[in-house]
């Protein structure tokens, strides 16, 4: 039996429409769904390694919708395929919005293991300026480096230097979480600060707009 998600209106369609047309033009693959308690979590993978040897940090977008309290579940579906069904979607005399679940694919490596609901602890800021100023210098950076005939080897190896080096402005968060941010349309004005927490191996960028979740490889911003 196919699953339904209720949303509570059309803007909240718009709003995850957004969000996943974005996250498919970065990486056309799937998209991981948990949920509960009347929230929907929406992940996406910005960069992941491709395996053991690759070196490219995994980072994710995170966006949550509000839906019916009774759905739970936990899937992964491929982002072309729900991107389709949000724009069947049906809209109830009550401005809910019914929406089919694609689906599931196997389990791809990045969605084995769900960052951390709780735990989180406030480690440091970083300006929504400083986010962008740093995807630019990067997607830059990665453009110089790859010769016209570059094979898929070394585009992964170029990406995850590029991407895998420290924000000068944030110490120890991977220019990838920038680039999340800014290729998913998290980053607001300038101004903007946008903490960032920790929580075991994971840290997270938590934007007005959206979240960028990194799962660091064997050190930690306190020494761990």
């Amino acid at each position: 039996m196919e699953r339904t998600l209720t949303l509570p209106d059309t803007t909240a369609l718009a709003d995850l429409t957004t969000y996943l047309s974005r996250a498919d033009r970065v990486d056309r693959a799937s998209v991981r769904l948990i949920a509960g308690g009347g929230v929907l979590a929406v992940y996406t993978a910005v960069l992941h390694p491709g395996g053991l040897l690759d070196e490219t940090p995994t980072v994710l977008g995170l966006r949550t919708v509000r839906i019916a309290d009774d759905q739970s579940f936990d899937a992964v579906v491929p982002i072309a395929s729900l991107v389709a069904r949000l724009g069947a979607a049906v809209t109830d005399p009550d401005g809910t919005v019914l929406i089919g679940v694609p689906a599931e694919v196997a389990t791809v490596t990045w969605a084995g293991v769900a960052p951390p609901r709780s735990g989180w602890q406030a480690v440091d800021r970083v300006t929504s300026s400083a986010l962008a100023e740093t995807a630019r210098a990067g997607i830059v950076a990665v453009a110089e480096a790859l010769p016209n005939d570059a094979g898929e080897a070394i585009v992964r190896r170029v990406r995850a230097e590029v991407w895998g080096r420290p924000m000068a402005a944030a110490e120890h968060v991977p220019s990838g979480a920038a680039f999340a941010a800014q290729s998913l349309g998290f980053l607001g004005e300038d101004e903007e600060e946008i903490p960032v927490y920790e929580s075991g191996p994971w840290t997270r960028l938590s934007a007005h707009r959206g979240h960028v979740l990194v799962r660091r490889r064997g050190w930690s911003l306190h020494g761990a």
